[in-house]
């Protein structure tokens, strides 16, 4: 047994919220996230947060470091404010490629905004995409899908 933790206690998880079958959002994610989003399948990692956008949160050269060594790809598409198109290109890419991705930014709500674009360019239903949205905690009903 840990000093003062039973056996039994679970050890906290990131805020991993599920937009499809092969697409999670989170917050911020630590760099220790990263061997838990392997661990549930993640074969890509998606930042979409800008370096320096907040004091401590890890730089994307350290993410992807990370992501490496657990054997992960990394894609860096970062937004500022309401996604751009090379951000949104980028994820259609790694969207079209099928595989399991964990995508982050401070809140999650970028990542989710810019998953959702990416999709209804690639035909999925703009309802769809928004009830996706608020299934995982994020209001996508103003995006212009």
């Amino acid at each position: 047994m840990l000093a003062g933790k039973a056996e039994t206690e679970e050890v906290p998880v990131a805020d991993f919220r599920r937009l499809s079958d092969t697409v999670q959002v989170a917050p911020q994610i630590a760099l220790s996230d990263i061997a838990e989003a392997a661990a549930l399948g993640v074969t890509t990692v998606v930042s979409n947060r800008p370096d320096g956008e907040d004091p401590g949160q890890p730089t994307a050269a350290e993410v992807a470091e990370a992501a490496r060594a657990a054997g992960l790809a990394f894609v860096n598409a970062p937004v500022s404010g309401f996604p751009d198109e090379a951000a949104i290109h980028a994820v259609g890419e790694v969207l079209a490629k099928g595989e399991s991705v964990l995508m982050f930014c401070r809140s999650g709500t970028r990542s989710a905004m810019t998953w959702a674009l990416a999709m209804r360019r690639a035909g999925a239903d703009a309802e769809a995409l928004r009830e996706a949205g608020a299934r995982a905690g994020y209001d996508l009903s103003r995006l212009p899908l």
